[in-house]
């Protein structure tokens, strides 16, 4: 079967599975004539359902997961018929993955692979004493659970394992009652970009490490109940207590960064005031800093031995799964060579192509068309926004990476509450250009200097609904860009030199950050950072502190702006216009203008440099 089907090896427990299937239903002279189905349940077996293994087969979506401008089928590969439910086990080529996932747990209550997933849930839940079952006290009231099955997929389309998480139907948690405070703290991505720069330049090994069911670490304040779930015994009328966090409920991510703060912080470590996810120890040994992403962590410095010691402690604390050297982490694909670090979410741009059945679409070479203005009364209102809302949201994500398109994505993020078909097309034309520069990555050179740099710039009234201007900034460590912003501004400017004025305020605050930032992390910046400017009355009002009745209305970021620079924190050089890095997040541009700002960026294909990793 394996062989006529021309598939991998790695389908051959599929194969042995199907034969039995089959086998099963075969009438046999040594049972009688009967088949062992019809032997065992005394019923002749129904043959309606077999199918040819390794033929092409069609896959509906359910209706949740698509909608009118999507495929309503994937073309898949059969492989089998479904483990104790009913059903079909296909393969979709495109993406790598079996489409066999239960959804309820009366689906896999006889299936041994599911029900062995599901007990070491239920024991990992057992080791860290998550709940206790208890009667439920008169004026409390119990929350429900159910499970959530997941089949990890390796990178060649084989089968890691099957993912079995019990989670609580946290939605049904009332405020002041069984949860108050929510919100957790995670890595700021300039945060990591900056960490990446420095650890290249500063030729730092960088390291990975994942914590296994990083929420049940977490301890509780709150008084929790929750109706047992499916698979574990209890006697009548009691309910579990939760002792721990679970997944699911409201504070769960809070109480497990409580809890990984406070045995951090016991290492020897102390978070940054400037980014409460980032965790600094500095010894004579060397340095070691953390930064931190809900169960995800990057480990960079130049304390080896210590970071090695550091990686045992953590083990005996929690269950940790070290990665190795940074490979993949959010999302974000890493690769590494003597030039440096390559940031890139070529995978990401692939899964999103693939959603709306892009992946074989005509390129272009621009995100937006030349000197294209949007408006809300543009084209007509779509009937199912959700997709657009769905594809603008992948995209804001892919910013991390790709500063080409943030002015773009900048645009159509406007429209997400009341989309039409103009901005549709807008997107589309963007997911077009990022086809055409898919493995476009950002480059962390090793060989830079720590000096760094910004550039400012705003687009007057370009907004031709309110008028209101479009701030761009970048700052730079030395040849990597670290951080950038393309935002509508909240006022209406009355000049170009107001709304300059407004930008480098912005600019300026990013900056008055990241030099807190970086001193942290050990790069101090004792000589004034380089802001350049194209406006030269903007210039001239930061050199000039001469307030008046026509510059009162900016006075808060003339004051702001002027402090910093009389207190050597930033500089403001003039740059000409046609040299201006930031004119790519204000406006649109001609092709050839595209490609020469974007080759500004630190930006390169990864087909252009030998490097290892995941791209």
């Amino acid at each position: 079967m394996l062989l006529l089907a021309s598939a991998p090896s790695e389908f051959w427990g599929e194969t042995v599975k199907t034969a039995v299937h089959v086998i099963n239903r075969i009438p046999s002279p040594v049972t009688s004539g009967l088949s062992p189905f019809e032997r065992l349940y005394g019923q002749p077996p129904n043959y309606s359902s077999l199918r040819v293994f390794g033929s092409t087969c069609f896959v509906l979506f359910p209706h949740v997961e698509r909608n009118k401008l999507t495929p309503r089928s994937a073309i898949c590969v059969f492989l089998g018929h479904g483990d104790g439910q009913k059903g079909y086990r296909c393969y979709n080529p495109s993406t790598r993955k079996l489409l066999s996932e239960p959804f309820s747990y009366q689906e896999v209550v006889l299936d041994p692979l599911w029900q062995q997933a599901m007990d070491d849930e239920l024991y990992a839940l057992h080791q860290t004493g998550t709940w206790t079952t208890v009667s439920l006290p008169p004026d409390k009231r119990a929350i429900g659970s159910r499970w959530v099955f997941k089949i990890k997929i390796k990178s060649d389309g084989s089968i890691e394992r099957y993912k079995a998480r019990l989670v609580a139907k946290g939605y049904a948690q009332q405020y002041g009652m069984d949860y108050e405070e929510t919100f957790a703290l995670v890595a700021k991505m300039t945060t990591i970009r900056t960490l990446i720069a420095i650890a290249s330049v500063r030729q730092w090994h960088i390291s990975q490490m994942d914590v296994e069911n990083a929420f049940l670490n977490g301890d509780l304040h709150e008084e929790i109940y929750m109706v047992p779930p499916p698979g574990v015994s209890h006697n009548p009328g009691e309910v579990c207590k939760l002792q721990k966090s679970l997944y699911g409920i409201k504070q769960a991510p809070r109480a497990w960064f409580e809890k990984f703060s406070i045995v951090i912080t016991s290492l020897g470590f102390s978070s940054s005031p400037h980014d409460s996810a980032l965790f600094v120890r500095n010894t004579p040994h060397g340095c070691i800093i953390i930064s931190f992403y809900v169960d995800d962590m990057i480990i960079t410095g130049d304390d080896v031995d210590g970071i090695t010691k550091l990686k045992t402690q953590l083990a005996e604390q929690f269950e940790m799964k070290d990665l190795g050297t940074l490979r993949y982490f959010l999302g974000i694909e890493v690769a590494s060579s003597p030039r440096g670090y390559l940031f890139s979410q070529s995978k990401y741009i692939a899964y999103i192509l693939d959603r709306v059945s892009l992946s074989d679409t005509k390129v272009v070479d621009s995100p937006l068309e030349t000197n294209v203005r949007y408006t809300s009364s543009d084209g007509v209102p779509l009937s199912e926004p959700t997709l657009y809302r769905t594809l603008v949201g992948s995209l804001v994500y892919l910013t991390i990476t790709r500063p080409d398109i943030a002015y773009a994505v900048h645009i159509v993020s406007q429209f997400v509450s009341s989309p039409t078909t103009v901005h549709w097309a807008a997107v589309l034309r963007i997911l077009r250009y990022l086809r055409g520069t898919q493995l476009q990555s950002l480059l962390f050179s090793s060989t830079s200097s720590l000096t760094w740099f910004a550039y400012s710039d705003v687009e007057w009234a370009g907004d031709p609904t309110d008028r209101k201007s479009t701030t761009g900034f970048c700052i730079f460590l030395g040849d990597s860009l670290i951080s950038w912003k393309s935002k509508k501004q909240d006022v209406i400017s009355r000049s170009s030199t107001e709304a300059e004025y407004r930008a480098m305020a912005t600019t300026t605050t990013e900056i008055v950050w990241l030099r807190w930032l970086l001193a942290s992390l050990g790069v101090d910046k004792p000589e004034p950072t380089p802001m350049y400017c194209d406006n030269k009355s903007a210039i001239q009002i930061a050199h000039n502190s001469v307030f008046h009745e026509r510059t009162k209305h900016i006075e808060i970021d003339c004051h702001f702006t002027c402090h910093h620079f009389q207190h050597d924190t930033i500089t403001l050089p003039f740059i000409s216009s046609s040299l201006q890095i930031v004119d790519l997040f204000t406006k649109t541009h001609s092709t050839q203008r595209f490609r020469f700002l974007t080759n500004k960026l630190s930006m390169l294909s990864i087909n252009h440099l030998e490097f290892e990793g995941e791209c």
